[in-house]
């Protein structure tokens, strides 16, 4: 870790100096080393140390002001033999890297990767040793649950062990399924229900590919420019309520994570750092999240549960719509009440008329959107699973882009392949892994053991969903929401009913609570460099007071039997009714 650190700082210090890649090509030829400049030992150069630092910074201004070429003519460069002195000597770049490979070679540790490994591969030897042991087999629960918990503790505090939670939700997968087909009556019973956990996660991953795909190709033709773009006003206090319903809708047909990432790039081309925008950010968070939790493709969560029979688009719709509007709109009336709202005076950046909208973008906007609105229509009119319609959606798009960029060889990155590689792809792993996990916890029985307790102990299941919607602040919602649908079947619960409705609504916006608590927030942390007290001290209590606010206008619609949509609303939705 020292050297790594020190690495670093001598990579800071270069690109602070601006040194040319000639220089540092001419150093690695003639050093055996690279340079290493280590910060804490900056104090102790000697005064011919800093002679050496200033002769670099020389050459480098000299380079400059010669040539402002990329491609230096090498007739005018000075050649390798240059650097040398009358004596033969390394000059003073090989000087300096003298200094720092002593204190490389003073406090470098190489045996650190060989325990890393060696730990590793033991830790691999022990599990092998324990899964293959009697007392795994005559207590396969147990087992399961302990390397259930030992898995997602890995996954809660992935930063700190600097593991990606991808890996390890697939680790846990694979040695959960490993476990039961030890402790089955028979392998081939594990294999059969491995099989039947396989294609209903595999429709989940299909679904998430296609549309991941389909949304990476319209924001590579800056499509949602058509959207954002139209947001023009700059008074605070109005430009607060149409960001958040702007997001609103737009999670409502995209995932949270692309509309909160579309957005917080609109905010920082409209709005100068300050609170205000911070705010603005949060609001973002807030309204991805109850848009997404209304439709049956808006989260992650909703798709899910759609996918597998727990609700349908029109239910969904009518019974969400209302709540997931109030739990944007509390936070957005409180949010209008306070300082850094009413003390703020905005200015456009002028940012936004610099970026153009890529050649054909309104047509992919187009088609894109139209593909995953088509989705439900096509499950209504087909009976087929929605990854179907939304692989059709994905295969029309491939062929559309290929067609109009055609012969067009700088516009790549437009097209379905590049759009590939920068899909999340470790995220739709992440989903593999703990849907599998989750699956092989229901295959065993752990699930049914754990409704029971709950149904015994928490009879109420408005209690039930409302504490799985404070539990998704801090734990993710997926292995949340998938494990609820182990627990309880459609025999328990039928489609459409209050419970699955409820923990949709409750999975999707309880996040909001907290910064960590969804894909959005993370996001809105990471690009706006976000503290998570910040958020915690200014945001969470207007989020859980529109949380708190959506479940009881669901309740009270609910049991007083008020239509939460109208009925000429639903009217004019084709082909859902069945879907």
């Amino acid at each position: 870790m020292a050297f790594s650190s020190h690495l670093l700082s001598s990579q800071s210090f270069f690109k602070s100096h601006n040194l040319s890649s000639s220089l540092r090509r001419r150093q690695s030829l003639l050093c055996p080393l690279p340079l290493v400049l280590p910060t804490p030992s900056l104090k102790k150069l000697s005064s011919r140390q800093w002679r050496d630092i200033g002769f670099i910074a020389r050459v480098e201004e000299k380079r400059k002001t010669s040539s402002f070429s990329p491609d230096p003519d090498p007739e005018t460069e000075p050649s390798d033999n240059e650097l040398l002195d009358e004596s033969g000597n390394c000059d003073p770049l090989c000087s300096l890297d003298d200094v720092s490979s002593q204190y490389f070679e003073a406090n470098y540790q190489p045996k650190t990767d060989v325990l890393k490994a060696m730990a590793v591969f033991g830790l691999a030897f022990a599990g092998t040793a324990a899964i293959n042991h009697s007392w795994v087999a005559a207590n396969q629960n147990v087992a399961m649950v302990l390397v259930f918990v030992l898995g997602y503790a890995g996954i809660i505090f992935e930063e700190s062990l600097a593991f990606n939670k991808s890996g390890v939700g697939l680790l846990m997968a694979v040695c959960l399924w490993v476990i039961r087909s030890i402790g089955a009556p028979s392998t081939e019973i594990a294999v059969t229900e491995l099989t039947r956990a396989n294609a209903e996660v595999s429709e989940i991953v299909y679904f998430l590919l296609g549309a991941m795909t389909i949304v990476e190709i319209v924001d590579a033709h800056q499509g949602f420019k058509l959207v954002t773009d139209n947001i023009t006003t700059r008074n605070p206090r109005t430009l607060l309520w149409v960001v958040g319903f702007v997001t609103f809708f737009l999670s409502s047909v995209l995932d949270n994570l692309t509309s909160t990432i579309v957005m917080v790039s609109l905010l920082r081309k409209l709005v100068p750092p300050s609170e205000y925008r911070k705010l603005l950010g949060a609001v973002v968070v807030i309204a991805a999240n109850a848009g997404g939790a209304w439709t049956p493709i808006g989260d992650v969560t909703t798709t899910m549960l759609w996918i597998h029979g727990q609700i349908s688009t029109l239910e969904i719709m009518k019974g969400l719509f209302v709540p997931s509007v109030i739990s944007l709109a509390v936070p957005l009336s409180l949010m209008s009440l306070t300082s850094e709202v009413n003390g703020s005076s905005q200015k456009s950046s002028g940012l936004l008329a610099s970026e153009q909208i890529a050649p054909r973008g309104k047509l992919v906007f187009g088609v894109g959107l139209g593909a995953l609105v088509f989705v439900p229509v096509f499950k209504a009119l087909t009976g087929l699973p929605p990854y179907i319609g939304i692989l059709l959606g994905l295969g029309v798009l491939w062929i559309l882009t290929d067609a109009i960029h055609y012969g067009e060889s700088e516009r790549q990155k437009l097209k379905v392949p590049q759009a590939l590689s920068r899909i999340d792809t470790q995220g739709v792993l992440f989903f593999l892994g703990i849907l599998l996990s989750v699956s092989s916890l229901e295959a065993a029985g752990v699930l049914r053991e754990l409704a029971n307790y709950l149904d015994q102990h928490i009879p109420s299941i408005e209690l039930i969903a409302t504490a799985i919607g404070v539990a998704s602040a801090i734990i993710d919602n997926v292995p949340l929401v998938a494990a609820t649908m182990g627990m309880y079947d459609l025999t328990s619960f039928p489609q459409d009913s209050e419970f699955w409705q409820l923990i949709a609504f409750c999975a999707g916006t309880g996040g909001s609570m907290l910064i960590i608590g969804s894909a959005a927030g993370v996001a809105f942390m990471g690009m706006e460099k976000i503290d998570f007290f910040w958020y915690l001290h200014k945001v969470s209590g207007f989020a859980f007071a529109g949380y708190a606010a959506g479940i009881i206008t669901y309740l009270a619609a609910r049991n007083l039997h008020l239509p939460v949509l109208p009925d000429s609303v639903v009217a004019h939705i084709p082909f859902v009714s069945g879907s």
